[in-house]
């Protein structure tokens, strides 16, 4: 395993990859407070652990000696990341989910107060995982750029361990019951408490788990050595949690105040559209920049 310490806490955060791939954990730092996303904080640590161990095992000798060199520009970005999970995901929240209401209240997206019958402390609610995964990217390129590193293979050096994470989150959401899904009349349909109504509802978190967490990580997991494109991990990624997701959401109760946004598609839907052109995009980007570039170094310089 390369030596360089990423699993030291901040708060209530465990190791980066966790966080990062995990952000809808709880965030309970001061008056930061998710409660849509109180999943146990153990889970960051444990996937954590994981995705740090497997990340390691995804480097040659070369790349080791390379990391080793880079160890404080690893650990600034690290700290970028965590920030753009934060801010991306409360930002993207506001503006995916609720903006309208947030025009009319827009103290309380940074601060832990209801303001609209009087002042009552509610805790910093609501966050997204299409703002949070903009605000890692930007976040993380732009400390590249500064930092001297090389952006899209630290993309490629990370990602493929990633999705691990989302299976112990969205484990974590189903032990809440939290994130349910649509009613169902099938057999393996389940009731969950904070659920309006008795109905049997589809335990959609556990195929969030199951798809958008163990399939996709066996997916990149599969590919990271056959892909030799730089920054080939970061387009599929995009691709395939934007598919999974998109087709998983039939399944998952959206947003009550939202509800359908087009047609019969749900904000999450459109959002994982988006993330999959994107995804196809850079694709095509990467495979024709791949013709003229440098060899493989972590380094910009």
């Amino acid at each position: 395993m390369f030596p360089i310490n990423i699993g030291e806490r901040s708060g209530d955060h465990g190791n980066f990859l966790g966080m990062v791939a995990t952000y809808t954990a709880t965030i309970e730092s001061g008056v930061l407070y998710d409660r849509e996303f109180q999943t146990p904080v153990l889970r960051v640590d444990v996937c954590g652990c994981i995705c740090h161990y497997l990340s390691a095992r995804n480097l040659s000798t070369e790349t080791r000696r390379q990391v080793r060199s880079l160890r404080r520009q690893i650990q600034a970005l690290i700290t970028y990341m965590v920030l753009g999970v934060i801010v991306g995901g409360r930002l993207g929240y506001v503006l995916f989910y609720n903006l309208s209401y947030y025009l009319k209240h827009p103290l309380e997206i940074i601060l832990p107060f209801d303001f609209s019958g009087g002042i009552k402390f509610t805790g910093i609610t609501g966050m997204s995982f299409h703002g949070g995964l903009v605000c890692v990217i930007l976040f993380a390129w732009l400390y590249c750029r500064k930092g001297g590193l090389n952006f899209l293979l630290m993309a490629d050096l990370f990602i493929p361990a990633i999705p691990l994470g989302y299976t112990f989150g969205r484990i974590g959401n189903f032990i809440n019951g939290e994130l349910y899904g649509r009613v169902t009349s099938l057999p393996f349909g389940m009731y969950f408490p904070l659920a309006p109504g008795a109905d049997l509802r589809h335990p959609s978190q556990l195929y969030e788990a199951s798809f958008e967490g163990l399939f996709l990580f066996g997916f990149l997991w599969g590919l990271r050595k056959i892909m030799k494109i730089r920054g080939a991990m970061l387009a599929l990624y995009l691709i395939g949690y934007g598919t999974v997701r998109f087709f998983i959401e039939y399944f998952r109760q959206p947003d009550e105040h939202l509800g359908f946004v087009l047609l019969s598609f749900s904000m999450g839907q459109l959002l994982c559209l988006l993330m999959i052109a994107a995804g196809i995009s850079l694709y095509g980007y990467f495979w024709r920049k791949e013709k003229t570039s440098p060899g493989y170094d972590l380094s910009n310089g």
